[in-house]
C-alpha cells in the first residue's frame, strides 16, 4: 500500500504523539516532514524521529499530499498561504477552528478535515471524532483514517456536534483527573500514605476502565453490582446523590460545550 507524504505545521506534544503513531503504522520518516515557528519544537521532533524538517513553508507544503494543522488556533492567521497549499488534503486538529474558518483560509484546498484529538492520544489511546468539509474520497479518507488513528480511535460526526465531542472527551480527561485528585485526598483523609492511596487509586480507576469496556453490563449495572444495600458503597453512593453529582457532571459538560460554541465564534 502507497501511504501519503505527511507535512505537519506544528510539532508541539499531540503532533509528536501522530508522528510516533504513524512511525509505529510503518511510514517511513521520509514520508513526514515537519515545520514550526520560533521555537525549537520542530528540529527537535525532526531528530528525535528521523523525520524531515524545514522552515520554508513553501518546501513543506509541495512534498506534501496530507497538511496536518497541528499549531496554535491563534497561528491560523498569521499563517501564509503559498500556491502550494492548492488541492492538498488539510487535517485539522485546531480547537475551536471551524470548517467555516478553515475553508476562508484555505479556498484551493481539495477537502478539509477538522478533528477534535484527545489528550490520551499522547499515548495511542485516544479517540478523535472528526467531519469533513465534504464527502471524503476514498484515498482522502483512507489518508484521514491514517493520520487521525495514529491518535487511537476514531469517529466521523458532524461538525454540529463537536462542539459536544470538545465537552465529553476532549475536556473529559481533564474531569477524569479531577475526580482521581479528588479520590487520593479522600484516600488521604482515610488515613492512607500517599505512595498507598496513589497505587489503589490508580488502580481502581485503571481496572474499572478497563472492566467498562469488556463487561456487557452498562455502567448503572456495574454500579449496582459493587452495591450492597445499607453497605459501605450505599453509604458513599448516597453522599454523591445527595449532591446531585449527576446534574453537576450534566452541569459542567454543558458549560463546556457552550464554551466550546462560543470560541469557535470569535
Amino acid at each position: 500500500m502507497t501511504h501519503p507524504e505527511i507535512a505537519f505545521i506544528g510539532a508541539g506534544k499531540m503532533a509528536g504523539a501522530m508522528v510516533n503513531g504513524l512511525l509505529a503504522r510503518g511510514i517511513a520518516p521520509a514520508q513526514i516532514t515537519c515545520t514550526c515557528g520560533d521555537d525549537p519544537t520542530g528540529p527537535e521532533l525532526a531528530r528525535q524521529t528521523g523525520i524531515g524538517f524545514t522552515h520554508e513553508l513553501d518546501e513543506l507544503l509541495a512534498k506534501a499530499d496530507v497538511v496536518v494543522l497541528a499549531c496554535k488556533p491563534q497561528q491560523l492567521g498569521e499563517l501564509p498561504v503559498p500556491a502550494a497549499a492548492a488541492q492538498k488534503l488539510f487535517v485539522s486538529i485546531l480547537a475551536g477552528v471551524t470548517l467555516e474558518k478553515l475553508s476562508a483560509k484555505f479556498p484551493q484546498a481539495r477537502n478539509i478535515v477538522r478533528a477534535m484529538p484527545n489528550l490520551p492520544g499522547q499515548i495511542g489511546e485516544g479517540i478523535t471524532a472528526y467531519a469533513p468539509q465534504k464527502e471524503l474520497s476514498a484515498a482522502d479518507k483512507n489518508a484521514v483514517e491514517l493520520v487521525l488513528g495514529s491518535l487511537g480511535e476514531i469517529l466521523a460526526l458532524p461538525e454540529s456536534q463537536l462542539d459536544a465531542v470538545t465537552a465529553v472527551s476532549g475536556s473529559g480527561p481533564a474531569y477524569v483527573f479531577e475526580f482521581a485528585a479528588s479520590l487520593m485526598e479522600g484516600a488521604l483523609a482515610c488515613g492512607l500514605d500517599e505512595p498507598t492511596a496513589k497505587k489503589l487509586v490508580f488502580a481502581t480507576l485503571g481496572g474499572s476502565v478497563s472492566l467498562l469496556k469488556k463487561s456487557p453490563l452498562s455502567p448503572q449495572e456495574l454500579r449496582d453490582a459493587v452495591t450492597s444495600k445499607g453497605g459501605t458503597t450505599a453509604a458513599a453512593l448516597g453522599i454523591f446523590k445527595e449532591n446531585d453529582f449527576r446534574l453537576i457532571v450534566t452541569q459542567a459538560l454543558l458549560a463546556a460545550k457552550n464554551r466550546s460554541e462560543e470560541l469557535s465564534k470569535l
